[in-house]
């Protein structure tokens, strides 16, 4: 494919604006359909990125013959059922993470991949910031080993709020969603599969409907093991840390940034082609459309990790 690639992005919120932010910093890619839950909102966001189709149908977008990819920044709830959507009317996909809520719904969007030979990925962030990359290449340059990694996931939304602050349509999920990050990252560093994990979690909120704490342990086949807090309830920083603690050193990543154990900076500048973990993100999907292979962070290569989640879950029930 050597077209412009052209993008239908359904989800006009907090998420949704950061993908069209980094999609501006990539050649040969446009967007041109926004799908949005409010006509008049995605209108104005459509219009301050020159987007010339707007609905509020996911269909209406994928009935389009110029749409060759899909990004899906939609509730959780949906994405399963949006991806095989996609999938099912000969489009390219990527769905941000998570993949699904319910295991088998992830296990469908991967027969139907399988069986269309599409591009589809999830956004698991994580696999594409400089900061986890440099560690990465450390791993694999054989320089460095996980021993553990200590990982706090901290929000402070005991309202049902997105990143910008604006009222939710849709509750999120600190193990269907945030977990979700830390469970594929940590199997994905060590590169070794996740063979015990255990949680526990806080009280139900009574008017959300879900915990708003949990701690997860797990352990990979190579010995490695990482332990995970989750909270909503956190008045402080906000945001995910991640400690590496490894054989030769020990390291802090903070989204983009990493710094030693001792708070030294280290300089990621240089690991990829931006420092924005979402557009490096984009680039990837939109490069294995280009070459026709399976991108990283596909979803043959994520299933485990929710394999891990549905079985968290019941352990939970």
């Amino acid at each position: 494919m050597t077209q412009t690639i052209k993008v239908a992005l359904a989800g006009a919120g907090a998420f949704g604006i950061k993908h069209l932010d980094g999609i501006q910093n990539i050649d040969g890619v446009e967007v041109v359909s926004l799908i949005g839950r409010e006509f008049a909102k995605t209108q104005e966001v459509a219009d301050k990125y020159g987007i010339a189709h707007v609905t509020t149908d996911l269909n209406e977008s994928l009935a389009l013959k110029e749409v060759d990819a899909v990004i899906l920044c939609t509730p959780t709830q949906m994405h399963a059922s949006q991806s095989l959507a996609c999938l099912n009317a000969g489009k390219h996909v990527q769905v941000e993470i998570p993949l699904c809520d319910v295991y088998k719904e992830g296990q469908e969007v991967l027969r139907v991949q399988q069986q269309t030979g599409l591009v589809a990925m999830v956004g698991h962030t994580r696999r594409f910031n400089p900061s986890h990359q440099w560690v990465n290449h450390k791993i694999k340059a054989g320089e460095f080993n996980i021993q553990q990694m200590d990982v706090q996931t901290y929000f402070f939304r005991r309202t049902n709020m997105n990143a910008l602050g604006q009222a939710r349509s849709w509750t999120d999920h600190l193990l269907w969603h945030h977990a979700a990050h830390t469970v594929d990252l940590f199997a994905y560093q060590c590169g070794s599969p996740i063979v015990k994990a255990n949680a526990v979690q806080g009280p139900i909120h009574p008017a959300l409907g879900i915990a708003m704490d949990m701690s997860i342990q797990l352990q990979a086949a190579n010995g490695a093991i990482c332990t995970l807090s989750l909270s909503f309830n956190n008045d402080g920083p906000l945001g995910t840390y991640f400690r590496y603690i490894g054989d030769t050193g020990t390291y802090l990543a903070r989204y983009d940034d990493l710094f030693t154990g001792k708070e030294e900076k280290i300089d990621v500048s240089k690991v990829d082609v931006s420092m924005n973990g979402i557009e490096l993100q984009d680039r990837e999907f939109f490069a294995a459309i280009r070459e026709g292979r399976e991108p990283n962070s596909s979803i043959a290569q994520v299933l485990p990790c929710y394999q891990v989640l549905h079985d968290l879950e019941q352990q939970l029930a």
